[in-house]
């Protein structure tokens, strides 16, 4: 093991981070077993945490944990966060009562962890889904909102035996490799997260994956509602809504237009406020509004602060993690009602999944499509290749060497040179993103 003194915090986490990835010959791997041992060797601290929000799906997790998160901390309880991936700093993951960790600290958990599980095959994200728990389990908190790495049954987090409430976002064809391209199968494998007797809250979902999920939590006993059925929502035309549940034959809660920007939001935000109305049912509806308007998530739909590439050109620069076909509806019909003209689109994409999927929903929308290889990322399609895919669907489309490049070419260009772009297809690639132009995620 190195000492407490090799190198800066940074680097000691990054080795460690290096090390553990390294026990294992496969990225994924799914199954619990290993977490289990390893979770057994560090004491088991997964049966010492504070109440458990466990939030599966497809699309919209993130979106989710950002408003139910908001919302806690403005009801003033303490919050701890895990998700996946991170945009820049593996820290992102780990949010301890509201704060990221610290590079010190997560230097000092991945060593202890790592001497846990000595030379034990286990994946990277078994070790950190361990390495997370250990340091939940140390901070006092009153709630812990819980991603999944992918899917659920079989995902490192679903080892809890009572989370307090379980929460599937809406479901859609992804990572196929992994999870097969039947819908009602994913939808089956998001339900593996439900328990018997806890509460569910569901979005609204395609017909088919609806009734797996129905049928998976009649068969355990779990009590499920459907946000827009079970528990009413209305929309309203300056972005509000109100939330009521059918039983309920009370006012519902009003809340306000969320920051996080697209229609599609209004769903996450009643998804997330009923969510936290069923956990802690005396939270305040002011507190829920104030939630909403603050939410915050980074890489979603927003805005590109100034920084190294904004300055790149004369014209806004907007940047969207979306990277499947029902998010980049998503990301379609929001831009429409940002700006009624075409965007510039600068595009990413891994391999994991058809481009095409993504591209034939923004390529209506685009006055040009810039193509780039993600850096650091294997798995990205390159320029070239996703170019060509894009050009059956765009005249515009072309690669760039570099999303400086991409700015660049937008900005020299003739005609539309001034119309906002939006930066996308990626993950991976808004984080690059956001590192490049030095506004790192807080």
């Amino acid at each position: 093991m190195p000492s407490a003194h090799a190198g800066t915090d940074s680097a000691r986490a990054a080795a460690a981070l290096e090390r553990l990835a390294a026990l294992h010959p496969r990225l994924i791997d799914l199954g619990l077993g290993r977490t289990i041992d390893l979770l057994a060797r560090l004491g088991d601290p997964h049966h010492r945490l504070p109440p458990v929000i466990h939030v599966a799906g497809t699309n919209g997790k993130g979106s989710v944990i950002a408003l139910a998160r908001a919302m806690a901390e403005a009801a003033g309880l303490r919050v701890h966060v895990y998700a996946s991936p991170h945009l820049c700093r593996f820290n992102e993951r780990i949010r301890l009562a509201g704060e990221l960790i610290t590079d010190g600290a997560l230097a000092a958990l991945l060593e202890e962890v790592e001497t846990a599980n000595g030379d034990a095959p286990v994946t990277f994200f078994e070790v950190t889904t361990a390495g997370a728990f250990l340091a939940f389990s140390r901070v006092p908190a009153d709630l812990l909102l819980l991603e999944p790495g992918l899917g659920g049954a079989l995902d490192s987090t679903n080892v809890l035996e009572t989370p307090a409430a379980t929460v599937i976002t809406p479901t859609a064809r992804d990572h196929e490799h992994f999870l097969g391209s039947d819908l009602a199968g994913i939808a089956g494998q998001k339900a593996g997260i439900m328990r018997a007797g806890i509460p569910c809250l569901s979005a609204a979902q395609d017909a088919a994956a609806l009734r797996a999920l129905q049928d998976h939590a009649a068969s355990i006993g779990a009590p499920l509602e459907v946000v827009g059925d079970d528990i009413t929502w209305q929309p309203w035309a300056d972005g509000g809504l109100t939330l009521a549940n059918r039983r309920d034959q009370g006012p519902g809660i009003t809340l306000p237009a969320p920051a996080l920007r697209g229609s599609h939001q209004q769903a996450n935000a009643a998804l997330a406020a009923a969510a936290l109305a069923t956990v802690f049912p005396k939270i305040g509806e002011d507190a829920l509004a104030t939630g909403v308007r603050r939410a915050v998530w980074p890489g979603r739909l927003h805005p590109l602060a100034t920084g190294s590439l904004t300055r790149l050109l004369d014209a806004p620069v907007w940047i969207d993690g979306a990277h499947n076909a029902h998010g980049a509806a998503a990301l379609a019909a929001a831009l429409a009602g940002i700006d009624s003209g075409n965007w510039h689109f600068i595009c990413g994409a891994l391999d994991t999944r058809p481009a095409s999927d993504f591209l034939a929903q923004i390529a209506p929308l685009a006055a040009s499509i810039h193509c780039v290889t993600i850096p650091d990322q294997p798995p990205s399609l390159s320029a070239e290749r996703l170019a060509a895919e894009a050009g059956k669907l765009h005249a515009g489309a072309r690669p760039a060497a570099s999303v400086a490049g991409a700015l660049q070419a937008i900005d020299s260009g003739s005609g539309e040179a001034g119309r906002p772009v939006m930066i996308c297809g990626s993950l991976y690639l808004a984080g690059h993103v956001l590192a490049a132009n030095g506004t790192l995620p807080d």
